[in-house]
Order: C-alpha cells, then structure tokens, then sequence
C-alpha cells in the first residue's frame, strides 16, 4: 500500500528570500509607476525658451561688457602712446644736459648742477638749486623740464598700469558672460535633441506661424515714419531680414537683437550704444504703442534685454533669439515697456 508522506515544508530561508524578491518587484513597479514621465513637447518648448531667453539676457551684458574692454583697450593704446613719446621727449632732454655736461668736463669745470642732475635726482636738485652759485638760467630751465617731464611719465605708467589692471579684468568677465551664454545654448540644444524629428517639426512650425518672413506677407498699414534718419534705418533692417540671430553679432550678415538696432541705425548716418539698456536712453521715450511711428525703437522685458525696430501698424522688425532669423513679430508677442525715437 503506497504511503501518505506529507509535503516538505520550505525552509525559513527561502521564506525569507522569496518574500524579499516580491518586495523588490512591488517597490520597482510603485517607483516605475511614481517617476517623471518623459517631458512633453510642450514642456520642453516652455523651457527651451526660458534658456533662450536667459541666454539673450546674459548676451546684452555680454555686450555690455565687450564694449567696455574695447574703450580701455583704446586707452591704454593712448596711455602707452604718450608715455612712449614722452620718453623719446626726456631722452632729448637728458641729451642736451649731458653735451652740456661732456663740455664742462672737457674744460676742467664740471657745473656742481649738472654733477647732481647726473646723479639721477634732479628733484633733489631743484630743493637745492638756489644755493649753486653755478647755476644758469638755462641749466635751471632745463633741469626743471626733465623733473617735470619724469614725473607725467610716472603718472602716466600708473594709469597705464592701472587701465591694464581693468582690462584683464573686464577679459575675465567677458570670459564668464560667454561660458554661460554657450551653456544655456548647450542646454536648449539637448532638450531639443530630447524631442522625435516630428515633434521638432511641430515645434519649428508653431515658431513660424508666429511671425511673417517677407514684406509681401506682412501688412505694415500705413503708417509714416517721424524722420528720414527712422526711416532710413527701417529700410536697412528690412534688407536684413532672414539673417541669422547670433549672440554678440553685429552684422553685416547675422546678428543679435541690440546688434541689429545698432547696425541699422548706423547705416542712417547714426551711432548708437552698444546694448539694448544703453539704447533705451538714447532719444526720446514713448509711452504707448499708439505713440510709435515706424523706425522708433522698441523695448520690451522688465530689464529690457531685447529690442527692436517699429515697422508699423503693431509690428516690430527684430532679431529674436538663437534658432531664429531676422524677421517681422507681432509687438504684443512680447512684454512691450516703451519705445525709444531716436
């Protein structure tokens, strides 16, 4: 007769080890079930522009700073200059004291004035000069040239050296700006590279459904410029439409919104500042869109980081932003502050 033996019962390890595992599965597929879900496109678009838009932040002081390196470079070229001629000057000088002195020594009556001057301290020598019976007029003139001359120069070389200081200054800053420019940049590009081709296409499409690309497009009413100087520069900014955005660029073949401005104005026959803040007070300020005339200058922003050209009947011509061309917008597609005729 067959025998009835009872299952082995498992052991407490293997209990224990069982129990272990399903814990582990359930506590994976909960935190599976719990993590982000990969960003949408509209997600990421939001933050794509906040990058660009940060980026453009930190490009206007970028160019704040670069202008600032451009104007002490050119001062401390002058300071240089100067102190270069002044000391081919003072070698003259010392020159004439020292044939002076060659034809003093030659007869056997070194003037005491000219043996302290060769002493290398005529400042000393002009405390003392009124006890030297020997002095001349002449001598004491000269003497006092070259004092006078030795110590512009050493004001100069302590600008100088003071500009130069600055300058390396403004080039670490300058250095800062551009890294993190290129590494918000670098960021919106790896979130675009998040996105499937489609989804990027979508994205590109919703971009330029929000601006027209030709003047043929684009009804620009009929509004009349306040100045020949305004109209000029519109014109030289609508010639430029479809370049690039490039941070820091100020054409003639790409540019950034400030470089754009800057650019267009001057091929009227006028210079303007070198960022969009600078720009902001560089005519006479406009309250209300209903004030603007086509070739004013339009801010927008709190800190007014962007700016762009009035072109008429509430639209503004403007190098956007990275990723973008030169092109017409719709003024109410960004925070208007005021408008600037120039």
């Amino acid at each position: 007769m067959a025998s009835h033996r009872r299952p082995k019962q498992p052991s407490r390890t293997r209990v224990t080890v069982l129990t272990a595992t399903a814990a582990a599965a359930v506590a994976l597929s909960s935190q599976a079930a719990q993590a982000d879900p990969q960003p949408s496109k509209k997600d990421v678009k939001s933050e794509v522009d906040k990058l660009y838009e940060q980026a453009e932040q930190a490009t206007e002081k970028y160019n704040g700073v670069k202008a600032q390196q451009d104007k002490l470079q050119k001062e401390v070229d002058g300071l240089q200059g100067q102190v270069a001629r002044g000391q081919g000057e003072l070698n003259e000088l010392r020159k004439g004291i020292g044939a002076v002195a060659s034809g003093q020594y030659r007869s056997g009556s070194l003037d005491p004035s000219v043996q302290l001057f060769l002493s290398g301290d005529p400042d000393t020598f002009l405390e003392r000069a009124a006890t030297l019976d020997q002095l001349s007029g002449k001598q004491a003139e000269q003497l006092r040239t070259i004092a006078d001359k030795q110590r512009r120069l050493a004001q100069q070389r302590a600008e100088a050296a003071g500009k130069i200081q600055d300058l390396a200054d403004t080039r670490k800053a300058l250095g800062e700006k551009k890294d993190e420019i290129k590494g918000k940049l670098a960021k919106a590009q790896e979130l675009l590279n998040t996105l499937t081709a489609k989804e990027r296409a979508a994205m590109e499409a919703e971009e330029n459904s929000r601006a027209s690309r030709g003047n043929e497009r684009t009804d620009l009413g009929n509004d009349v410029p306040a100045s020949q100087r305004g109209a000029a520069a519109l014109a030289a900014a609508q010639a430029k439409i479809g370049s690039p955005y490039v941070w820091g660029a100020t054409g003639p073949s790409s540019f950034d919104c400030s470089g754009l401005t800057s650019w267009a104005y001057a091929q009227a026959g006028q210079s303007l500042p070198r960022t969009s803040q600078e720009q902001a007070n560089a005519g006479s300020r406009i309250s209300s869109q209903s004030g603007l005339k086509p070739g004013d200058l339009v801010l927008f922003y709190g800190d007014l980081h962007h700016i762009g050209l009035y072109a008429g009947n509430g639209t503004v011509l403007h190098a956007p932003k990275p990723g973008a061309n030169v092109r017409y917008e719709s003024i109410n597609n960004m925070p208007f502050m005021f408008g600037v005729r120039v």
